[in-house]
């Protein structure tokens, strides 16, 4: 029997309130003994993991695997037709093994290393009952105050979307019914880091052209990766909250994106559209959703309780709830839950993991500064550690780590002893009564500087990102001594750095960086790793430059400040303190002039797949084998909608020895040259394009000689 067929066989022998069961999430830290009786009802279809630690014991003291073991078991042999739970939990950016934050993983550029990262993460989450994460985080996020900008890919929509792409591959794997594939959950659709102020779960106003722009096309390659969940976001668009809103979840969706999956609601989404004024009580709240087209409800329970009513008072009706159950039920026969219910038994090789953490940790790290070449450190070098990040393991775990162990992490300090000895020293007590502990005998300060965890993710908004007035006291005191000041930048989210960058004479960036931070901190100071990142999202000099991107829209008096250009602030130089793709190297890049195959091309010949080809000359021009990530950039120059300066339409990290010259290609076709207009229409109008191919999104390297003719 085909996939459809069953899912049909199901629907016909199941009973009103068993199809609203397979609607209904609940959570697993509710009372034992009632959700043991709504499995064996049919009254539950997903649970939601939801205590704090997963690998011991929930908030209740019960064994975990175990526990939800006992559940599914329920499921399946108690309930009158056996239908499998799916179990979701936040697995987010690991599970056992945590790598740095989302965030941190697109300023690798490194689509393999992103992909292999999540493989390892969905097969340690499949051992512990968990079908189902929910990550990616696709929100486009331009506003480094709102908290939650650290689990996205960043301020870019192309970034977004390769990131999207082998997030979801590695999650899901190359077949979805294997025992360590789970799945995906594309979320938030949509617009959520729009949010007004950088204010979780605040007001957004996104017109129509940059919804389809900016903010869907990584939800598109979610889709077209395969994708089998979406979660609604909680704003409102256009003054229709999105979890009512059956034009964004059904005709957009699933009518322009293809979406075959089920939508789930997020956090009693449903509920609180009695928050946004639309829905008087939890009654109509359900109606407007479940007609929207959210097939599963997360927690809240309005489904559960108010579905069978509103289908008796003709308000919903049977094929809308068939549709919904007929979704879910998709995703559970595609993972393959009927035939393999339980937990799968295989082994790991959690050493294997390790590594893949340290090495993406690495290539995530952004080296900012590096003024004389004070990096990498040398092994004899006497180095002083000092600030609040040296010899903390937990904060390095960064923000949604539910199962990560802080005694698997390698504090920084740790990492900096194993390689330098006793050539390093660190000074845990780094403020006394306000007093700077210092000088102390060394050539070079490493200050270890950062923020809790628990200041950045989901509502954990700041109205400041400055560094804080502490930490550059201490670089301020150290730079006055003579003597090297390294800083290593612990933070989860871009910072404004205009008060501290004059007091340092090198900056590491290395995010919240998971179970491997310290060791790639230390890989990367002692040289043993050429730093490769580069930043997914603008650093601003202050905060009151926010929001600052590269991408933005040109003006009617040309004010580019991003590039140089014009000035908006009297007080403050135009440019951002970092711009977008921005990181250095311990060895010198340089990338050649553009070649194009093609001056013209007709957009007949575009539309039916043909192409330019776009080449250029890498030369690593210095002594250390290195990394370097390849940026094309394209302007539309005349177009019949305002566009941007320039998007990124295509990058290539590629790996060049010391000395050598590599030729590297890029292909722009209708895709990259393409954008929605006023009518909503995806096209590619006549005219010019300039190209640009650089290492960061400033370069000035370009060529005019992409032409589109009619």
């Amino acid at each position: 029997m085909n996939l459809e067929k069953r899912i049909d066989d199901l629907i016909s022998k199941m009973t009103l309130e068993e199809k609203i069961g397979q609607l209904n999430q609940i959570s697993s830290a509710g009372e034992v003994g009632k959700l043991k009786e709504l499995i064996k009802k049919g009254k539950v279809g997903s649970l939601i993991m939801a205590s704090t630690c997963f690998a011991g014991s929930d908030e209740g003291g019960i064994a975990g695997v175990e526990y939800f073991k006992e559940l599914q078991r329920i499921a399946v042999e108690e309930s009158r037709l056996g239908i499998p739970m799916i179990f979701g939990r936040d697995v987010i950016h690991g599970h056992h093994t945590v790598y740095p934050l989302p965030l941190a993983m697109a300023s690798s550029f490194n689509d393999e290393l992103v992909k292999t990262a999540y493989r390892n993460i969905a097969s340690e989450a499949a051992l512990d009952y968990i079908h189902w994460t929910f990550t990616p985080m696709l929100d486009l996020s331009r506003d480094p105050r709102w908290g939650r900008c650290v689990e996205s890919p960043g301020e870019d929509p192309y970034l977004g979307s390769r990131m999207a792409i082998a997030m979801i591959r590695g999650i899901q794997g190359d077949n979805l019914s294997d025992e360590s594939s789970i799945a995906a959950c594309a979320k938030h659709y949509i617009g959520y880091g729009a949010s007004e102020g950088g204010r979780d779960y605040h007001h957004t106003d996104i017109s129509e052209p940059s919804l389809h722009n900016f903010y869907l096309p990584a939800f598109n390659a979610a889709v077209k990766a395969g994708v089998q969940t979406v979660m609604n976001s909680f704003n409102e668009i256009g003054g229709q909250p999105v979890a009512s809103s059956r034009r964004l979840l059904t005709e957009v969706l699933r009518g322009e994106l293809g979406f075959n999956g089920f939508v789930i609601s997020d956090w009693c989404a449903i509920q609180q559209l009695k928050n946004h004024g639309v829905a008087e009580n939890d009654k109509q709240a359900a109606e407007l959703s479940l007609n929207a087209g959210i097939d599963m409800d997360m927690v809240d329970e309005c489904y559960i309780d108010y579905v069978a009513e509103l289908i008796e008072e003709g308000k919903i009706s049977i094929e809308t709830l068939d549709n919904a159950v007929g979704n879910v039920l998709r995703v559970k026969l595609r993972l393959g839950l009927f035939e393999h219910p339980f937990a799968p038994k295989y082994e790991i090789d959690k050493t294997e993991h390790i590594r893949h953490a340290r090495k993406l940790a690495g290539e995530s790290m952004v080296l900012l500064k590096n003024k004389n070449n004070v990096l990498p450190l040398k092994e004899n070098e006497r180095v002083a550690l000092a600030g609040p990040m040296a010899t903390i393991k937990e904060t390095h775990l960064g923000t949604w780590t539910l199962d990560g162990d802080e005694n698997d992490v390698t504090s920084i300090a740790e990492a900096m002893k194993a390689v330098g000895g006793n050539r390093v020293k660190c000074h845990h007590a780094w403020l006394a009564d306000k007093q700077m502990i210092l000088p102390w005998d060394c050539d070079t300060y490493v200050l270890c500087l950062g923020e809790s965890r628990l200041m950045s993710g989901e509502n954990n908004c700041l109205a400041d990102i400055s560094v804080p007035e502490d930490q550059v006291a201490l670089a301020k005191r150290a730079k006055r001594e003579g003597k090297k000041v390294v800083a290593v930048m612990c933070f989860a989210r871009p910072v404004a750095m205009q008060e501290l960058e004059p007091y340092c004479d090198a900056i590491l960036y290395a995010w919240h960086s998971g179970t491997e931070a310290g060791n790639a901190v230390a890989d990367i100071l002692y040289g043993r790793v050429n730093p490769s990142g580069k930043i997914a999202m603008t650093f601003p000099r202050v905060t009151g430059q926010v929001p600052v991107y590269y991408n933005y829209l040109r003006a009617a008096r040309p004010c580019n400040e991003y590039y140089g250009q014009g000035r908006s602030y009297r007080d403050i130089p135009a440019r951002p303190m970092y711009p977008f793709g921005y990181g250095l190297s311990y060895t010198d890049f340089e990338i050649g002039g553009i070649d194009s195959d093609k001056d013209t091309l007709s957009l007949s010949r575009l539309k039916n797949g043909e192409s330019f080809k776009i080449s250029v000359k890498v030369k690593n021009a210095g002594d250390t084998d290195g990394k370097e990530t390849v940026q094309l950039y394209i302007k539309d120059e005349v177009s019949s909608v305002v566009r941007p300066l320039r998007e990124l339409k295509g990058y290539k990290k590629i790996f060049v020895k010391a000395g050598e010259t590599v030729n590297v290609e890029f292909v722009i076709g209708f895709e990259e040259l393409s954008f929605y207009n006023a009518k909503l229409e995806k096209t590619v109008e006549p005219g010019e394009f300039t190209v640009y191919v650089g290492n960061d999104c400033t370069t000035n390297n370009a060529i005019k000689t992409v032409c589109i003719v009619s």
